[in-house]
This record gives structure tokens, sequence and C-alpha cells, in this order.
């Protein structure tokens, strides 16, 4: 086999993981696609994806247990490593924050996260980068895996494996939106090279100066440019020009603008398709105006969602107690309106279901030791409701 065939061959091999197959290009010096965009440069998908990650990021989580009489909120050290000290070298939020950035983006629907322990007690939890981590299948087998960081199989029971969107052969592997929105992608990279060619062409807009003179003098290129320096070139941006008269001709020729190419429609059409896809609101990309309903709507589905599926995983390799797991506060991100909380509440404190402090902290205001319970006269319990003075008199 020649040189020429074996380099060949060589180029058309591809790098092969679990149930995928992605082609390597040379170009520029860098292993690309020719008009690849990844999606982690794309700024609108970056912004949709930091959104999520920032808001879940912000959550509480909560160690709670299943009880008789509904299920409570536990608070030891286990619960304030989780939610407080995750990570030595970095804040709970960051840590969060990293893990859901490597599911939505980095890791195309994967994030691993490394407990270590010492003596059996939990000591921190290492999110890892994606660009570290690989996917094996044993064998033939479409169920049992291994997951490579640096190149060392790890059993995934030992590991939190969190996934997005899942693969469609691969069921224990996420595979992200990253098909569906990668011609979004290029299209807004294309859209913006566009617009910045536009705003950087020297004459806006275009010009035809007709000027009086032999024929030599616009067939030499260094005559031309003498010319224009002479006349036209100024030294200042808007300062006027001064021109022979009648001897010199300037026309305008008007050239298509950013509003006739349409430029505007489309970014924000590809906006509108980037925040659907990634599941945000359109005004968190900058599209429309601000809207309760629609970010509440946001809070209690996507958001929810996709913290459900980290506190599971994080609920099966951390928790080994059956009565115990781990919970979001996804309330804390509910934008109420403050007027209609207190009317809730106060009709509650009427009632006797809440108490002044906890009204006070609702409203955001610190507590002034009101821990009784305190409803009106006229409420009775249930099995006493046949013995009223109305009903048996005042005997």
């Amino acid at each position: 086999m020649s040189k020429r065939k074996r380099a060949r061959n060589r180029a058309d091999n591809s790098v092969r993981t679990a149930g995928q197959s992605v082609a390597l290009w040379l170009s520029d010096g860098d292993l690309c696609a020719p008009g690849y965009t990844r999606l982690s440069d794309n700024p609108e998908i970056q912004t949709a994806c930091l959104r999520i990650a920032e808001l879940i990021g912000s959550m509480t989580i909560y160690l709670m247990s299943n009880t008789d009489d509904g299920d409570i909120r536990i608070v030891n050290e286990l619960s304030r490593m989780i939610d407080i000290t995750p990570n030595g070298n970095m804040t709970r939020s960051q840590w969060m924050t990293a893990i859901v950035m490597n599911l939505l983006l980095y890791g195309k629907g994967n994030s691993i996260v490394v407990p270590h322990t010492y003596g059996g007690i939990l000591k921190s939890l290492e999110p890892i980068a994606a660009s570290r981590v690989q996917f094996m299948p044993v064998g033939n087998s479409y169920r049992d895996y291994r997951v490579l960081i640096d190149g060392q199989a790890r059993n995934p029971n030992d590991l939190m494996h969190i996934t997005y969107n899942p693969h469609s052969l691969y069921l224990w592997q996420g595979q992200g939106v990253t098909v569906t929105l990668k011609d979004i992608a290029n299209n807004l990279k294309q859209a913006q090279k566009t617009e910045n060619a536009y705003m950087s062409t020297e004459w806006k807009p275009s010009v035809i100066i007709r000027a009086a003179s032999n024929d030599n003098l616009f067939s030499d290129p260094e005559q031309r440019s003498n010319f224009l320096d002479k006349y036209i070139k100024t030294a200042r941006a808007g300062e006027p020009w001064l021109i022979p008269l009648d001897q010199m001709d300037v026309q305008q020729v008007k050239p298509l603008t950013l509003a006739d190419l349409a430029i505007k429609d489309t970014v924000e059409l590809d906006k509108k398709t980037v925040a659907a896809v990634v599941g945000v609101p359109a005004f968190l990309l900058g599209v429309g105006d601000f809207k309760r309903d629609e970010y509440n709507s946001f809070i209690q589905t996507r958001i929810k969602t996709i913290a459900q599926n980290i506190t599971q995983e994080m609920t099966r390799v951390l928790i080994t107690s059956p009565k115990w797991y781990l919970q979001f506060n996804y309330w804390s991100l509910i934008d109420y309106d403050l007027e209609a909380v207190s009317s809730v509440m106060l009709a509650g404190s009427d009632r006797g279901f809440v108490n002044g402090d906890e009204w006070r902290d609702r409203v955001h205001l610190p507590p002034a030791g009101l821990k009784e319970y305190r409803p009106l006269e006229n409420y009775i319990p249930y099995d006493m409701a046949g013995k009223q003075k109305k009903l048996v008199g005042n005997a």
C-alpha cells in the first residue's frame, strides 16, 4: 500500500464512543469540522444553558425524611455537607452550576460527579470536566457500561452519572440537544458575521465618483489611490469633502440595509427557537418582555424537572437510608406577588395554619417570637361541630 493511500485511510478513521462516530478534520491547525460552530461558543445557547444552571445552583438542597406525619426536613452534618460545602474548591452555587452546564452543554447530556469518602464518611463531591470523560459499553451489552475518566475505567455505581435526553440505543447515556441546535448556532454565527461585515465597511453608503480626467488616471491603481487621498480622504469621519467645481460628480448608491436583509427578524426567530429547544423563556435571551406567568411556568416545569433528575441521582448514590431523600427548594425561585402572598398567609393565620413568624418570613421580615397558632374563636374541630351551643342550647 502506498504512503499516500495509507495517509488517506488514516484520515478517514474516526474516533468512536458509545453509539457515536465523530470524524475529525484538520483546518487552520485545529481539529474541527468545516464551518462547524461548537454550541458552547454560541452566546445565545450558552446564555440559555447558563440561566438554567444559575437558577438551579441558587436553590437550597434539603435532606428530607419520610415520617408517619408527613415528610420533614433533617438538619445534620450530611445535609450541611451537601448543601453548603460539597467541594472545598468552590462554593455550592458554583459547584451546582458546573454540574448543570456539563449536563446541558459541555457534556452533551452527561454530567459526572465523583464522591470522595474517608473512613466511610462523605468528604467531597468532585465534578469532572466533560473533556475528561468517555463512556464505553461492556462487550455487546446495551445495559452495562463503564465510565472512563482520564482513560481509567470506573463503575457507574460508584459515581453520580446525571443524564439528560436519553440516547435512543444506549439508554444509560444522555445525548443533550446538540443535533437540534447545530443549524441554529450556525445561522446565528452567520448573522453576526454579516452584521459585522456591514458595520465595518469603509464607505457607508457606497458612492460612485465621476471625475473629468484621462484614462491613464483610472487605469493605474496607485494614481486612483492618490486621487482619492487628495480630494476625498478626510482627517475625521463626517468631515465634508472639498472637490473641484465642474470636474467631479458624486453619486450615492444605496445598498441593502440590515433591515432589507431581515437580519434582525432572522436573529429574533433563531433566538426564540433556541429558547424553545433549550426550554427557557425568550425574554431571558433578550427577545420580548418579562412575563411573570411564563417565568413561573418555566420554574415549575423546566427547572423543577432538571432539579428532580439531579436530586434523584444524588439520592441513589449518596443516601443509604430508605426513608431519606434529597430535594431542591424550587419554591424559592417562584416570582410571587408580595400582596397576594401576604393575603394567603393571613388567611391561614386566621385558621391557625400559620403563625406570626411564618408570615413574617414569607414577607422577608426577621422572626419576632410569634410562635403561637391563634385561630379565630368560631373555628372548632370537626368532631365538635354538633356540640355548638346554638344546637344543644345553653345547658
